[in-house]
């Protein structure tokens, strides 16, 4: 039985690819001290995981950036645009061609040239966000990049066995891209993109690869004919031209019993199943094998690598007890569900949680140890059994966990709970009487940004090296400066700027029962960009304000309306690690009831906008359809209970980033936000034809610039934008904001930026009302 992982987190335990990268594209460090930093959390990775006793460590999960975007420099597919203007600005490109691979992420303002950033949306349904590639009609695939050649000859330096490459499959890599034009479907490239592939494969057969694995996730979808075929060819071409290498291809995220037939007659020499997120695919699977194919191994995903609980040995046990009966014990091997990317690295690294509840925890290199308990319970070790027993029914029931209010305040919700006092025309109306905002009103979507004196401020706080008092009025002060800064951009709404929050979801928790925040248990959102979800051990209790006093008082300071900034539920529930021995949707409710007494002492306070981010509304949808309707039913409850306590007259905001939002429109719609502001700058408003198609009700916000990206996006493309969005829907029900938050931007792109915006948005008053006198009527 082989024990093998998927992916290993590629952030350093101290962050260090975040300094080191963040260093380089401020030009502090150059691009060799960059790739030092890279080769040290290689190794690092390599030798624990030996360490740990597996026997197939993965190599290429590595990444600078994104693992997509990795593929994409891999296969060459690079829009001319970026490859044109880093060649033409640069004195050499080094051989990890590194400067194109970061313009297409953040893009590239520098000697004239002026290129966005290419499109980001969220892998699967994780917090992860990948680069968008692009293809046209007459894409050309070809071996661009040597990285994952270089990093299997370093890995078989640094390891006693020989490694295995990872790569994302030719078809989930279709998938996850967009096409540049219409005139054909991506997955029409299958035939140019396998025989890349199958040169890659063999090349690193030549190196002395025996293992590789290939990530195909999208066969937990419900797959297109086109799909079917595709995935068909793929993988008969590469079984018959790599005859000698091992392929383990690979899924996750949830069940693929529904493509288990795509197997049939396929010589592939592994397959891997989720099941963590899908337990009862098992039996179907074991019989398909037994039935079709003697030979292929399959690979149980059975420790979580999207949470942080500790593994239930005997759930496991009784998992791989029954495949090897059907397959026999050669045939079976064991790993995490999926790339463990999505966990922190080592909870030895923790030293202020309660210790009932650390027992209970795993991060990645726990995880990975649990994989050798396994193997050592089945070869008859009973004592590993007995002491994960022990550490997990121990402290079940510790008083941490339970609070019977709370439970008995969720068995109490009404239907009246759900929903605002008046339909969103009604309160409209009475909202723009009494707020009196202009057309195209202006604001952003809550923070600003963090620099190093506001982080050092927040540490010194926490550390209690500054008194409460002392570190209030510190903050106080930049509250009063943002504002002023605000008002000299002349924005509509303002906001306070979120500097008394270290994360939109980590703030909140620090302040609900129920939660625990990490010391070190950082996960990659997206590039540089690094998170520290909460962990949800026990019922979820708001105990007293949270937001209201620093709303409050920046609303003191001006009398332009200022929002209150609050995260949604179903955001707090998805951007943590969540208790598993209830129904998800119980703990959304009490989450939400905490939301909604909040929203509740915002409004009795006198603040008039409410803003509730749910960026995680799309990312928590299953990615099987029939299981939509089970989700939306709970997380739109969840939304509502949080949002519909207040009067007519005042306005609910919300903000969601990053997604698909096409085939869930309706759902939007359903959380009967007043406001909804929305990213669309990156995909150029393409979104707003799916809004417009389907007759969004109420206001939005379309982003009228890429926070991600450090470029000042000009007046003229802002108006352009604007106008594209007049053109789609009514021009009282369009509001002007950036497509996210500011905290990870510096000050002079964001006073740059936001006045630009400012600036756009009263162009866009002059020249785009004159032109439609009739603003309450869609102009599309």
């Amino acid at each position: 039985m082989l024990k093998h992982n998927l992916g290993y987190p590629r952030i350093g335990v101290r962050r260090e690819l975040k300094k080191a990268c963040e260093s380089y594209w401020s030009n502090k460090i150059d691009s060799n001290q960059l790739f030092d930093v890279g080769k040290q959390i290689r190794k690092e990775n390599w030798k624990i995981q030996e360490k740990s006793g597996l026997d197939l460590i993965p190599c290429n999960d590595f990444s600078f950036y994104d693992h997509v975007l990795d593929m994409s420099l891999l296969l060459g597919v690079i829009p001319k645009s970026y490859h044109s203007a880093v060649s033409s600005t640069t004195m050499m490109i080094d051989d990890h061609n590194i400067d194109i691979y970061f313009a297409m992420a953040r893009g590239f303002q520098k000697r004239g040239w002026d290129i966005k950033a290419m499109e980001m949306t969220k892998w699967f349904n994780t917090n992860y966000h990948y680069i968008v590639p692009e293809f046209d009609k007459n894409q050309k695939f070809g071996i661009f990049s040597k990285k994952i050649f270089d990093e299997f000859e370093e890995a078989k330096i640094v390891l006693k066995s020989i490694p295995k490459p990872v790569l994302i499959g030719p078809v989930s890599y279709l998938f996850l891209g967009k096409e540049k034009e219409n005139s054909f479907q991506k997955m029409d490239l299958i035939e140019n993109i396998v025989p890349i592939y199958i040169q890659i494969i063999n090349l690193l057969k030549d190196q002395g690869a025996n293992w590789i694995q290939l990530d195909e996730p999208i066969l937990v979808f419900d797959l297109s004919r086109k799909e079917i075929e595709s995935f068909q060819y793929a993988y008969q071409e590469i079984s018959k031209c790599c005859s000698e290498m091992n392929i383990l291809l690979t899924s996750y995220f949830d069940g693929i019993s529904e493509n288990i037939s795509l197997f049939r007659n396929l010589p592939i020499k592994a397959l891997h199943i989720d099941l963590v997120e899908d337990p009862e695919q098992l039996e179907s699977i074991l019989n398909f094998l037994d039935n079709n194919t003697k030979k292929m191994i399959l690979s149980l995903g059975i420790i979580d690598g999207r949470n942080i609980w500790k593994n239930n040995y005997v759930n496991s046990i009784k998992k791989i007890e029954i495949a090897m009966k059907v397959l026999g014990e050669k045939r079976v091997m064991i790993a995490p569900s999926c790339s463990l990317i999505h966990v922190p690295i080592d909870i030895e690294y923790e030293h202020s949680i309660h210790s009932d509840v650390k027992k209970r925890m795993s991060f990645a290199k726990q995880k990975i140890y649990e994989l050798k308990d396994l193997e050592d319970v089945i070869k008859g070790n009973k004592n590993l059994l007995s002491k994960n027993l022990n550490s997990l029914e121990k402290t079940k029931n510790s008083f941490l966990f339970y609070n019977q209010k709370v439970k008995e305040r969720v068995t109490q919700i009404k239907n009246k709970d759900f929903q605002r006092k008046s339909s969103f025309k009604i309160r409209q109306k009475k909202q723009q009487k009494k707020f009196h905002l202009p057309i195209f009103p202006t604001t952003t979507i809550g923070s600003f940004p963090q620099t190093k004196e506001i982080r050092s401020l927040r540490n010194k706080f926490k550390k209690k090296e500054l008194r409460k008092e002392e570190y209030e009025k510190k903050i106080e002060k930049f509250i009063v400066d943002v504002i002023r800064k605000q008002e000299e951009i002349n924005l509509d709404v303002l906001v306070h700027g979120e500097f008394e929050r270290n994360d939109m979801v980590e703030f909140f928790s620090e302040k609900l029962k129920g939660f625990l925040s990490t010391d070190n248990g950082w996960v990659q959102s997206y590039g540089s960009r690094c998170v520290k979800p909460p962990v949800i051990y026990g019922d979820v209790l708001r105990y007293k304000d949270m937001t209201t006093k620093s709303i409050c008082f920046a609303q003191s300071k001006t009398p332009k309306l200022m929002k209150g900034m609050l995260t949604g539920p179903v955001t707090i529930l998805q951007w943590s690690f969540v208790r598993d021995d209830q129904p998800i949707s119980t703990t959304a409710y009490q989450i939400a009831l905490a939301i909604r007494d909040e929203v509740k002492s915002l409004e009795n306070s006198g603040i008039q906008i409410i803003q509730i981010d749910e960026p995680a509304i799309r990312e928590g949808l299953p990615l099987k359809k029939k299981n939509w309707k089970f989700y939306f039913d709970w997380a739109i409850k969840a939304f509502r209970i949080s949002s519909s306590v207040v009067k007519d007259e005042t306005q609910i905001h919300t903000h969601m980033c990053y997604s698909e939002f096409n085939d869930i429109l309706s759902h939007i719609a359903d959380l009967d936000a007043d406001v909804l502001t929305i990213e669309t700058s990156r995909s150029k408003m393409e979104l707003l034809k799916a809004f417009s198609e389907f007759s969004y009700p109420n206001e939005i916000g379309p982003g009228v610039y890429d926070i991600h990206s450090p470029r000042i996006p000009t007046v003229k493309e802002i108006f352009d934008l604007i106008q594209k969005a007049s053109n789609r829907f009514p021009i009282r029900n369009i509001w002007i904001n950036p497509d996210c938050g500011l905290k990870t931007r510096k000050w002079d792109e964001v006073m740059k930026s936001l006045k630009n915006m400012t600036r756009a948005a009263k162009m866009a008053r002059e020249k785009l009302l004159n032109n439609n006198p009739t603003p309450s009527t869609n102009s599309s």
